[in-house]
């Protein structure tokens, strides 16, 4: 009997670990979930260089002690603040009407590597969206694609969450870049 029961416990604390040593999404049939919604944008930043103050969207806000606040920073930026309101159109094409704006800010955080960390919101007035949705995550710059976190909005998209995947689709030295944001929505209400 004492064996029995010893087998038994065995047995018991075998599959309870094997089961939950092993992610769901990891194990051979599971399947992902199909988004509710895609969406495709893109978002122009123009970062204010001291010269462009009529066009500009973007402003450096903090720097570092060795840096300033009109010129990003050496090498990778490190330690700079910006804030921007950016225009958000369905096409790449800048001029394109705008669709609603990406506001938020992105700082530059590691010296070693071009990278940034984002929180921002996109905010929709137009005849096809109105609402926001919110966004937050590390931004690998030098990854041809990078996904943040879609963390919730308003509106149209009230509570949604999901992925989006963001690729530089133009740049201009350090004055002009334009995004292309595909979003996954898995949670739609």
């Amino acid at each position: 009997m004492r064996l029995f029961i010893s087998y038994l416990l065995l047995l018991l604390i075998t599959v309870a670990t094997t089961t939950s040593a092993t992610p769901t999404r990891h194990r051979k049939n599971y399947r992902f979930p199909k988004p509710c919604k895609k969406l495709v944008f893109y978002f122009h930043d123009i970062i204010y260089n001291g010269h462009n103050a009529k066009n500009a969207t973007a402003a450096i806000v903090g720097a570092p002690a060795w840096g300033n606040t009109t010129v990003l920073t050496g090498k990778n930026h490190f330690g700079d603040v910006v804030v921007f309101d950016d225009p958000i159109t369905m096409d790449n094409n800048l001029h394109s009407p705008p669709v609603g704006r990406a506001q938020g800010f992105y700082i530059y955080d590691k010296k070693e590597i071009f990278t940034a960390w984002l929180g921002f919101s996109f905010v929709f007035n137009s005849t096809q969206h109105k609402g926001s949705i919110n966004f937050a995550g590390a931004d690998p710059l030098m990854n041809k694609t990078r996904d943040i976190s879609v963390i919730g909005g308003t509106g149209d998209f009230f509570m949604t969450r999901g992925v989006a995947t963001l690729s530089t689709d133009s740049f201009e030295g350090e004055v002009y870049f334009r995004l292309r944001v595909d979003i996954n929505l898995f949670e739609c209400w």
